[in-house]
């Protein structure tokens, strides 16, 4: 099985987080749990399809989709060997890049010619073919590279809301976000509900909760300890926080197993 992230070209890398690449030619039937990282997506299937469960039942997915912002973890299961290569695009660069209302398309994972029209129709055979993964980042870096982007003076004023809740790892107060930004709650809340899909203060949990899955992972800390840099009261709020994303208590929680979930959550990237 290969898990695998590669950065985009440097032209890129305000829009777009890293590509990310999975492939198994395992057909055994596995199922995945998804747990929200605060990044939307593109992805193309050149493996077998996959089945999605967000709202309780179980569909079919179709080869190239578009996924919005997640609250909650869900499930995901092959149908046979896997091949896909994805697009973890920054916060704000689904509005930049194809002017949509990212709030549309919160814990929505949809077709992407719903999404985007016909826009990735010139490469979408290369991307769903077989050819090695590298030429596709090629043909994917090129496609971005030559996006018109619908950068806005409103857009500007997210990303640096955002540059301040990833500097914080989450932490900051929405009351110091605004102090720092100038921009008041009601317009805050109205800017990332259009431009990222989810409120300031639930976005702020998301990257708070990553900061704690790292921490977690790569410290022998306790639970108290963790809780306290964490900036919860108590443990009994880390842990309740922590198993709402991911469904389990951190105790329980396997964070050395290879799977989707974890994958997503690790941060180390390498230059394409």
């Amino acid at each position: 099985m290969l898990y695998k992230k590669l950065l985009p070209s440097v032209y890129l890398r305000s829009l777009i987080d890293c590509y990310w690449v999975i492939e198994d030619d395992s057909k055994e039937i596995v199922q995945q749990k998804i747990i929200p990282d605060g990044f939307p997506e593109i992805i193309f299937h050149y493996g077998e399809v996959y089945r999605i469960n967000i709202t309780g039942e179980w569909v079919v997915q179709p080869n190239m989709l578009f996924s919005g912002q997640i609250k909650n973890h869900f499930l995901l299961e092959n149908t046979g060997s896997s091949g896909m290569i994805g697009i973890k695009l920054k916060p704000t660069a689904a509005s930049q890049c194809f002017g949509i209302n990212m709030h549309s398309f919160t814990d929505r994972v949809v077709e992407l010619g719903i999404v985007v029209n016909d826009q990735f129709d010139s490469i979408s055979d290369k991307l769903v073919s077989n050819i090695p993964y590298q030429q596709k980042i090629d043909t994917l870096n090129t496609f971005f590279e030559g996006i018109k982007l619908e950068s806005s003076e409103n857009t500007d004023l997210v990303d640096q809301a955002l540059a301040l809740i990833f500097e914080s790892n989450g932490l900051m107060s929405i009351a110091d976000l605004q102090d720092k930004t100038g921009i008041n709650e009601r317009k805050l809340e109205r800017l990332f509900a259009k431009h990222v899909g989810l409120s300031p203060k639930f976005y702020s949990r998301i990257i708070r909760f990553n900061y704690i899955f790292r921490k977690v992972e790569n410290t022998r800390m306790s639970w108290s300890e963790l809780a306290l840099i964490a900036g919860f009261y108590d443990q009994s709020h880390f842990i309740k926080n922590f198993t709402e994303f991911t469904g389990e208590e951190p105790s329980r929680y396997f964070f050395e197993n290879q799977n989707m979930g974890n994958f997503h959550l690790k941060h180390e990237k390498e230059s394409s």
